[in-house]
C-alpha cells in the first residue's frame, strides 16, 4: 500500500511551477505591451514591401557579420579568463556557448549567461561555479565599457540627450536634487544596513558552510582577470568586440535611404539609448529598445513611421540572427558529439 502524497509536495511543486512560469510569461508580457503601444498605429503592410523591396541587403549581410564576430571576440576573450584557473576548452566549444547564451535569453532575459556555463560545464568539464566567476568579470569589464562609450557620447551630442530628457519625461533637475538630499543618504543607509546584517545572518547558518566551496569557486573565477597573461590581447578582444557591437548596428542605417546620412554621432547616440534600454528584462530588448530607437532618431529628423520601421526590421532580422546561431551552437554541441 502506497502511503499518501504529502499535500504540501505538491504544493511545493505547484509553487515552482509557477514561478518558472512567471519568469518566461512577464517578460514576455512586459515587450508586448511596449511593442503594442509604440506599434498600435503603424502600417505593418508598409514594413512587408520595404522588406522585400527596400533594404540594401549588401550593408544588412555586413552588418550581421560583425554581429557574429561579436560573439567569436567574446568567445577569445571568455578563454582568457578561464586559462589562469587551468581550463582551455576548445574555441569552438565557447563559440557555440556563447551563442546559445545569447538564444536562450530570448526565452528568459539574463539567463544566457547562466546557460553557458552549463555547456562548458557539461562538454568541456569546466567547473559551473568557476566559469560564472569568470562571467561576473566579463560584466564587471563590459559596465566599465559602456560606461565610458556613455560619457564620450554624452560629451559629444549632450544637447540630444537633454533633449530626450525632457521628451520622455525624465528630468534631470530631479534627479540632482535626489542626490543631494539628506534622505537620500539616510535611505541609502538604512539599505546598507539590511544588507551587511543579512550576509552576517547568512554566515550562521548551516547552509552557508554546504555552499562555501562553491562561493570561493566563484570567487576564484572573479579574481581570474588579475592573472590573465596576456592583458593587452584581452583590452583588444574587449575593443574588437564592442567594435563589432556598434558596427553591427551602425551599418543598419545604410539599409534604409531616410537614414543613410545620419551620420557616425546620430550612430553613436542611438547604441547608447539602445544599449541601455535593454537593460529591462524583456525577450532582446524587445519593446524598449523599439522606443529609445524610435525617439532618438525622430531626435535627428527622422520621420515617426520611419523610425518605427527602422526598428522593427533591423530588431527583427538581428534577433532572427541570435536564433540561428543558437540553434547552429546546439546542432554543433549535440551532432559532434565530443566532449573534453
Amino acid at each position: 500500500m502506497t502511503p499518501p502524497e504529502d499535500p504540501r509536495s505538491s504544493l511545493f511543486g505547484l509553487r515552482s511551477w509557477f514561478r518558472n512560469l512567471l519568469k518566461v510569461a512577464l517578460p514576455l508580457l512586459l515587450g508586448a505591451f511596449i511593442l503594442y503601444w509604440v506599434y498600435r498605429d503603424f502600417d505593418f503592410a508598409q514594413a512587408a514591401v520595404v522588406l522585400r523591396h527596400g533594404i540594401r541587403w549588401d550593408w544588412m549581410a555586413l552588418s550581421l557579420f560583425f554581429g557574429v564576430w561579436s560573439h567569436v571576440e567574446r568567445a577569445l576573450r571568455w578563454r582568457q579568463t578561464l586559462e589562469p584557473l587551468g581550463c582551455r576548452p576548445r574555441p569552438s566549444h565557447l563559440v557555440d556557448a556563447v551563442y546559445l547564451s545569447y538564444a536562450t535569453s530570448l526565452v528568459i532575459p539574463r539567463v544566457g549567461e547562466v546557460s553557458r556555463c552549463g555547456v562548458l560545464s557539461r562538454y568541456a568539464h569546466v567547473p559551473f561555479s568557476k566559469s560564472l566567476g569568470t562571467v561576473v568579470t566579463e560584466r564587471l569589464v563590459d559596465t566599465l565599457c559602456i560606461l565610458l562609450i556613455t560619457g564620450v557620447t554624452l560629451l559629444l551630442e549632450l544637447p540630444v540627450f537633454v533633449t530626450f530628457f525632457r521628451q520622455t519625461g525624465t528630468k534631470i533637475p530631479s534627479l540632482v536634487h535626489l542626490l543631494s538630499s539628506p534622505w537620500f543618504y539616510v535611505a541609502l543607509f538604512c539599505v546598507v544596513g539590511v544588507v551587511v546584517l543579512l550576509v552576517w545572518l547568512a554566515r550562521m547558518l548551516v547552509v552557508f558552510e554546504r555552499v562555501r566551496g562553491v562561493v570561493l569557486d566563484v570567487w576564484q573565477g572573479v579574481m581570474s582577470l588579475r592573472r590573465v597573461r596576456n592583458v593587452p590581447l584581452f583590452l583588444l578582444h574587449t575593443v574588437l568586440m564592442w567594435l563589432c557591437y556598434f558596427l553591427h548596428f551602425y551599418l543598419t542605417f545604410y539599409c534604409f535611404p531616410f537614414s543613410a546620412d545620419l551620420g557616425l554621432q546620430a550612430g553613436l547616440v542611438m547604441f547608447v539609448a539602445g544599449t541601455f534600454a535593454v537593460i529591462v528584462p524583456t525577450p532582446n530588448g524587445a519593446g524598449p529598445w523599439h522606443f529609445a530607437v524610435i525617439t532618438m532618431m525622430m531626435l535627428y529628423g527622422v520621420s515617426s513611421s520611419d523610425a518605427a520601421l527602422f526598428a522593427l526590421l533591423v530588431h527583427g532580422i538581428q534577433t532572427l540572427l541570435v536564433i540561428v546561431l543558437g540553434l547552429w551552437g546546439w546542432l554543433h554541441l549535440v551532432l559532434s558529439g565530443k566532449k573534453e
